[in-house]
């Protein structure tokens, strides 16, 4: 037992997401599928913008990052849930718990950042069509990047430091299927109101400014499209409702798990299912349904092989 933090809680034991386990053995298959398309469609639209070059713009540049920051979200959780659908017993090491809050809170902050510079990209070419060349170059686009990814890497150490040292020393049961910081917290042998404080108002600083620059990007931009000519307006719109969807469904299980918890079990799980495993598959097939771009690089494609 380390003296510096005063652990003697080598492993947690997580409940999973049912008590049946014949519903569990069932749900194996679904998510075993649902991981295996996400890994493949995400890959898929990194690989397509890569050959393509009519997709080499900032846009898809982005788009990339994007499936990216979702191929990694998906890993960091999804692989544990399917293998521990086969166990009775779930557990995870210490430190295998504070790697999945690392990882969970780098990637996601990762991505808040990037929808805002999406959001960016996207008022630029709207709004501002003359500059957007000059705006979005190719080095700026790799810095905006680059930020993402520091900001989502700054938020994630200061997330663990404020949790490494707590003391668990009794309780090691967690109610869900991966190590969330709020549930975590509560097992800890101290009392945590002010840590959650701080925590919460660390997440709620990152989410709450992307999103609101999110809307009030998203709310400009469409005022800016009512003006338009109907076939430039009609191109634009379809482009922000595929971002503003995203938006959606990426922040929205965020808000609940976070900022306005509800502290029902089964909706605090379902949350976390829809944030770790089905946001990250929806992402690209929203981006691919909607965009014409995509879909002619797919057929140029198939049309090769």
């Amino acid at each position: 037992m380390e003296d510096s933090n005063q652990t003697v809680v080598s492993e947690f034991i997580f409940q999973g997401l049912c008590t049946s386990r014949q519903l569990e053995i069932f749900l194996l298959l679904p998510f075993s599928v649902l991981y295996l398309v996400t890994l493949v469609g995400n890959l898929f639209v990194v690989i397509l913008i890569i050959i393509d070059h009519h997709l080499h713009s900032p846009m898809y540049f982005l788009l990339a990052n994007l499936s990216f920051v979702d191929f990694c979200l998906s890993s960091v959780n999804t692989p544990k849930l399917t293998i521990d659908l086969l166990k009775e017993n779930k557990t995870i090491s210490f430190g295998g718990c504070m790697s999945q809050i690392l990882c969970v809170h780098f990637f996601g902050g990762s991505e808040m950042v990037l929808l805002v510079t999406m959001a960016y990209d996207r008022y630029v070419a709207i709004c501002r069509p003359l500059h957007y060349s000059s705006i979005m170059d190719r080095q700026k686009c790799i810095w905006l990047v680059v930020i993402s990814w520091i900001v989502g890497f700054v938020h994630a150490i200061s997330q663990l430091l404020l949790i490494l040292d707590l003391p668990f020393c009794g309780p090691r049961v967690i109610d869900s299927f991966f190590c969330d910081i709020p549930l975590v917290m509560k097992l800890a042998c101290m009392n945590t109101d002010t840590l959650e404080i701080l925590i919460n108002a660390d997440s709620g600083i990152l989410a709450t400014s992307c999103f609101t620059l999110l809307l009030i990007s998203y709310t400009y931009i469409l005022l800016t499209v009512q003006h338009r000519s109907k076939d430039g307006s009609s191109k634009a719109l379809s482009t922000c409702t595929s971002h503003i969807i995203v938006v959606l469904l990426f922040f929205g299980p965020i808000i609940f798990i976070y900022l306005w918890p509800v502290n029902i079990t089964w909706v605090d799980k379902f949350l976390a299912v829809f944030y770790t495993v089905i946001t990250p598959l929806l992402n690209p097939a929203i981006y691919t349904l909607r965009n014409k771009d995509i879909k002619n690089a797919i057929k140029k494609l198939t049309n090769h092989m």
